[in-house]
C-alpha cells in the first residue's frame, strides 16, 4: 500500500484502554489502514519519526463554544495546539446559528456578554448563512479542526419569535414552529440540543438570556423532540446549577432523561468548580448520580479538572464579582467616580462584606459567586513598599494588617491608583482533594474548556494538557491507558462519533502526539491576533509534537500547516 503518511517508532496507546505498545501507524484517505510494523521498503508520502513519543487517539472537547470563532479561525486555537482534533460547540443554548439577518447583532451581543468574547472581534463573523443547515454546509471544507454543534435553544426562540423572545413565555404555536425547526437542524446533522435557565447569564443588554424565558414546559417539548430523532446528547444547565442543585432541578434532570432516552450533560457536580458553595458537596452528587442510575437516566457532569487563572483589574473593571452587586455597580465606571467610590466610607461600608455575602437571588440579578479572599493573589505591583505582598493571598495580607480582606485588597488598589493587579487562582488542597475524589465516577466527564470563550481573562483550552500532566503522569489517578481513554474514546461514544476517539484500523486517523516526559501546560499570555486586531489570551503547551486530523497534521513543532482537513461530524455517522 502506498500510503499517505507513516508515523514511525512512537508508542501507541489506542484510546480502548489496552496496554501500550511499540508500533507504526500507517493513514491513507484519512483512515487508520495499519497499527503495528510497517517496513521501511513501504511506499509513504510523508514520513513522521516519532521515537520516543506517544501516538493516541486526538481529544474531544465536548464543551466549547467555538462556532462564532471557526468563521474566521478555522483551528479553533488555542484548543488544537492541546491535542483537540473534534470540537462541539453550541453549548449553553447559545449557537451562531440558526440567526436571522436581523438578529445578528444580538446574537453577537449574546456572545459577547455570556462568553466573554470581543464586540469588535465578533464583527469578523463571516455570516454567510441563516439557518443551522446553512451554517453546517458552510464549514464543510473549511476548518482544520473537526466540529459538531449543538442547535441552541436561545438562538432558536430568537429564530421563531423575534424580540419576544427575550420578553415572554412561548404560544404552542410557537413551540410547535421551535419543534419544527429543531428537527429540521436534527436531520441536518446537529450533536443535539443545548438550553440553560442559569440566572448568571444575560443579554447584551443586560437582560435574562431568551432561554430563561421559555418555562420548562417549552423546554421538555424541546428536549422530547431531541428524543424522537435518538441521536446526540442534551447539553443543560438548570437554574441552581451554580450554587448547588436543588431538589426541584435534580428531579427535572432526570425528567428530561427519562423523556428524551439520550444523555444528558450538565455542569458543577463535583470539584467545586465554580467556588466553594453550599450543597454543591460531593455527596449529594453521588446520591443524585445514583438516583439517575435507579431510574436508567444517562446523567453526566462535566467537570473542570484545571484550576481557575484569571485577572482581577479593578481599574479597567472585572466581570468576576458580577453577583455582589455593591462590587459590580462601581467595576464599569470612569476612573475619577470610580475613586470616589472607594473612597466613601458610606459605600465603602457596604462594600466591605458583600463579598462574604453574595446575592443568592437570580431574581435579583446575577447570583454567580466571586472569588474567595483565600484564593486572590497580588499579582502585579508597581511600589517598592507594596513589593513585599506580590504573590500573597489577601486573606493572609488582611490577617497580617488586622483588616476585613475587602478593605485590604481596596486599600491596596488605591495605594496605586488601581494599578495594582490581582489574580485569581482556585488552586488548592481542598481543591485538589474535591477533583481528585469526584473524577473517578463513571458519570463524570473530563473538560469544560469553554474554547472559544472567555478570552478577557482566560483560555481553558490548556485543559487537556493540565490533564496528561497533573491527574495521569505526575499524581497516577489514571494509568496513561485510562487517562487517554477518558479524553478520546469516552467523549466520542458519548456523543456518538462512532469512527473517532481510538486508534484502530478503519477509523478516522484523529492523532495526537506528545513526549509523556515534558507535556503540560506551559504558557498563557496575551496576543492580538483577533479581527480588528482585538486582544485574547492565548496558551501553549510542552510537549506536543503533532496534532493530525483526518489524517493530516494542523500543528506540528507547535506551529499551524495550511491544511484544513476538519469535517462537520455528525452524530452516529460512520
Amino acid at each position: 500500500m502506498m500510503y499517505d503518511l507513516v508515523l514511525r517508532g512512537g508508542t501507541v496507546v489506542d484510546g480502548t484502554g489496552l496496554a501500550r505498545r511499540r508500533a507504526d501507524v500507517g493513514v491513507k484517505d484519512g483512515i487508520v489502514q495499519h497499527v503495528g510494523f510497517i517496513p521501511e521498503s513501504a511506499s509513504a508520502a510523508s514520513t513522521m519519526d516519532v521515537t520516543g513519543m506517544i501516538v493516541a487517539p486526538g481529544i474531544v472537547d465536548l464543551h466549547t463554544h467555538y462556532d462564532p470563532q471557526l468563521t474566521f479561525d478555522p483551528y479553533a486555537t488555542s484548543s488544537c495546539y492541546h491535542g483537540v482534533t473534534t470540537v462541539l460547540a453550541g453549548n449553553c443554548g447559545f449557537s451562531i446559528a440558526p440567526t436571522k439577518a436581523d438578529q445578528r447583532d444580538f446574537i453577537a451581543a449574546l456572545f459577547a456578554k455570556v462568553e466573554g468574547m470581543s464586540p469588535r472581534a465578533l464583527e469578523g463573523v463571516d455570516w454567510a448563512f441563516e439557518s443551522f443547515a446553512e451554517y453546517l454546509e458552510y464549514l464543510q471544507g473549511r476548518t482544520g479542526v473537526n466540529v459538531a454543534c449543538y442547535v441552541g435553544h436561545s438562538s432558536l426562540r430568537r429564530w421563531v419569535m423575534g424580540e419576544a423572545g427575550s420578553e415572554r413565555k412561548a404560544t404552542a404555536d410557537e413551540i410547535k414552529s421551535m419543534r419544527e425547526h429543531l428537527r429540521e437542524a436534527l436531520q441536518a446533522g446537529a450533536a443535539g440540543f443545548s438550553s440553560s435557565h442559569a440566572p448568571t447569564q444575560e443579554d447584551g443588554q443586560g437582560r435574562p438570556i431568551p432561554s430563561c424565558f421559555g418555562d420548562l414546559e417549552e423546554l421538555k417539548e424541546l428536549v422530547e423532540e431531541a428524543g424522537l430523532w435518538g441521536r446526540g446528547t442534551i447539553s443543560y444547565l438548570p437554574g441552581s446549577v451554580i450554587g448547588g442543585l436543588d431538589a426541584d432541578d435534580s428531579e427535572l434532570l432526570l425528567e428530561l432523561g427519562e423523556l428524551s432516552r439520550l444523555p444528558i450533560i450538565i455542569q458543577g457536580l463535583g470539584g467545586r468548580n465554580k467556588t466553594d458553595v453550599p450543597g454543591a458537596g460531593w455527596p449529594e452528587a453521588l446520591k443524585l448520580l445514583q438516583r439517575a442510575q435507579d431510574r436508567g437516566v444517562a446523567l453526566y457532569s462535566l467537570l473542570r479538572n484545571h484550576p481557575f487563572d484569571r485577572p482581577i483589574n479593578l481599574a479597567s473593571g472585572c466581570p468576576l464579582y458580577a453577583g455582589v452587586p455593591s462590587w459590580h455597580a462601581i467595576m464599569f465606571l470612569p476612573h475619577e467616580e470610580k475613586l470616589q467610590k472607594l473612597n466613601d466610607p458610606a459605600y465603602r461600608e457596604v462594600m466591605r462584606t458583600a463579598v462574604e455575602n453574595p446575592n443568592r437571588d437570580k431574581a435579583s440579578g446575577s447570583t454567580l459567586p466571586p472569588p474567595g479572599w483565600d484564593s486572590v493573589y497580588v499579582d502585579v505591583v508597581t511600589t517598592d513598599e507594596n513589593q513585599k505582598y506580590f504573590r500573597r493571598t489577601i486573606s493572609d495580607i488582611a490577617q497580617e494588617l488586622g483588616k476585613t480582606p475587602a478593605d485590604t485588597m481596596l486599600d491596596l488598589a488605591l495605594s496605586e491608583d488601581l494599578a495594582m493587579r490581582f489574580r485569581w487562582e482556585n488552586i488548592s488542597e481542598s481543591w485538589d482533594h474535591s477533583v481528585r475524589e469526584s473524577m473517578k465516577h463513571t458519570a463524570m466527564l473530563m473538560g469544560v474548556s469553554d474554547g472559544g470563550a472567555h478570552l478577557d481573562r482566560d483560555d481553558g483550552s490548556d485543559w487537556s494538557s493540565f490533564f496528561l500532566r497533573y491527574w495521569v503522569l505526575e499524581q497516577g489517578i489514571w494509568s496513561l491507558e485510562e487517562g487517554v481513554r477518558k479524553i478520546t474514546q469516552v467523549p466520542a461514544a458519548l456523543a456518538g462519533f462512532n469512527d473517532r476517539g481510538m486508534l484502530l484500523p478503519g477509523l478516522a486517523a484523529d492523532i495526537m502526539v506528545f513526549d509523556p516526559e515534558t507535556v503540560g501546560p506551559y504558557s498563557k499570555k496575551p496576543v492580538n491576533d483577533m479581527p480588528n486586531n482585538e486582544h485574547r489570551y492565548s496558551s501553549r503547551p510542552r510537549g506536543f509534537y503533532a496534532t493530525i486530523v483526518n489524517g493530516e497534521p494542523i500543528v506540528v513543532n507547535g506551529e499551524l500547516t495550511k491544511a484544513l482537513p476538519g469535517q462537520v461530524l455528525k452524530p452516529h455517522q460512520v
